[in-house]
């Protein structure tokens, strides 16, 4: 398993950065390699990557989603993933965004590039492109500001 954290400070209130943050469908217009995201329900989204040559289609799920605090999920088919986006007012106008994404690589192609952390230089300029985008605009492009509470593990905690 692949771990990648990441954090970048933009210049806009916590809540414009977590609404955008919150347009999924938006995503493409940001992150690399995406080339689409389907919003099925709140908590469900349907995902089309291409990074180096390698297409792939997967769902993940909301797991835990708090306004103007995190959102996290995890993928229920295709390459297992998971990760948080989490929220951090540094001034009124200003929101540290921190990414964590943990990722089992697959192929030849994603495993040479996880070794040459080609993911990590990828996440970092997403986060860059998600700064000039929020910035650029100084209004999120909408928002949902609905709550996912985390489901108890086994143990019911």
């Amino acid at each position: 398993m692949t771990t990648i954290e990441k954090s970048i400070d933009v210049d806009v209130p916590i809540s414009v950065a977590y609404n955008q943050w919150t347009q999924f469908e938006d995503f493409p217009h940001f992150m690399g390699g995406v080339e689409s995201i389907t919003q099925v329900d709140d908590t469900h989204l349907h995902w089309k990557v291409s990074v180096g040559g390698v297409d792939r289609e997967f769902d993940a799920e909301i797991t835990e989603q708090h306004p103007d605090e995190r959102v996290a999920w995890k993928s229920t088919s295709g390459p297992e993933q998971a990760g948080v986006v989490s929220f951090y007012r540094v001034a009124d106008a200003q929101t540290r965004v921190t990414l964590q994404l943990d990722w089992e690589p697959e192929g030849v192609v994603e495993n040479v590039g996880a070794l040459l952390q080609v993911d990590d230089l990828q996440v970092s300029r997403d986060l860059t492109r998600f700064k000039d985008l929020v910035e650029s605009q100084g209004y999120e492009t909408g928002a949902w500001r609905g709550d996912v509470d985390r489901a108890p593990d086994a143990t019911g905690r």
